[in-house]
C-alpha cells in the first residue's frame, strides 16, 4: 500500500513540476509529510521552524526525512545537499532545488 501512495505522490510532484508550485505549495505538502511521518502538528510548521529544536526531530528523523523529500520529488538527493539544512525554510529551498534541475 505504501508503493502505491509513494507512487502517487512522485505522480503528483511530476504532474506540478511542469506546472509550477510555489513555496507555499512545498510547505503545504511538507506539513503533510512532518504530520504523516512523525506526528507534528502542521502549525508548528512554518519557514523558521528550526528542525531539531523547534520540531524536535534527532538525526534519524532527518534521514527519513530526506527519505520522504526524495519520494516527494522523485529525485535523488545527494547527502551534500541536506547536510546543511536546519529549518523547514531550508526544506523548502532543497526541494525547490531538486524540482529546478
Amino acid at each position: 500500500m505504501r508503493d502505491a501512495v509513494e507512487q502517487e505522490q512522485a505522480v503528483c510532484m511530476s504532474a506540478i513540476m511542469e506546472t509550477g508550485i510555489s513555496d507555499e505549495d512545498i510547505l503545504l505538502r511538507l506539513k503533510d509529510v512532518l504530520r504523516e511521518t512523525f506526528e507534528i502538528d502542521p502549525s508548528r510548521v512554518n519557514p523558521d521552524a528550526h528542525l531539531f529544536t523547534d520540531l524536535e526531530l534527532d538525526s534519524i528523523d532527518a534521514v527519513d526525512l530526506a527519505i520522504q523529500v526524495q519520494d516527494m520529488t522523485g529525485m535523488r538527493i545527494k547527502p551534500e545537499d541536506f547536510k546543511n539544512v536546519r529549518t523547514v525554510g531550508d526544506v523548502i529551498a532543497t526541494v525547490r532545488t531538486l524540482l529546478t534541475r
